[in-house]
């Protein structure tokens, strides 16, 4: 039995010469931009880390207010408050 590949379609540009060239010379660009220009990023790195803080804090609370009940107070859909369970309502007799 012959078990050979007909697979006649071209390699995909990555693995073709024009890629691989490509590839290397983004890898040298690469080196030679982060052995210039090192010192400048690492002096900006505190400032990105304050910067992330207030970034952070849009993003991680965005998705707080959607959970709350749909109903009203006086209807008795509406949610039990922060410290409940779910499920479970508060009987403020």
């Amino acid at each position: 039995m012959d078990h050979e590949s007909h697979d006649t379609r071209p390699p995909g540009f990555w693995r073709s010469r024009f890629g691989l060239g490509w590839l290397v010379l983004a890898g040298v660009a690469g080196w030679f931009l982060w052995q210039e220009h090192r010192a400048h990023l690492f002096g900006a790195l505190p400032f990105l880390l304050l910067l992330a803080c207030p970034l952070m804090h849009l993003f991680m609370h965005h998705g707080h207010h959607r959970h709350h009940g749909g109903g009203s107070r006086g209807d008795g859909s509406g949610s039990a408050g922060p410290g409940a369970a779910p499920g479970r309502r508060e009987d403020s007799r």
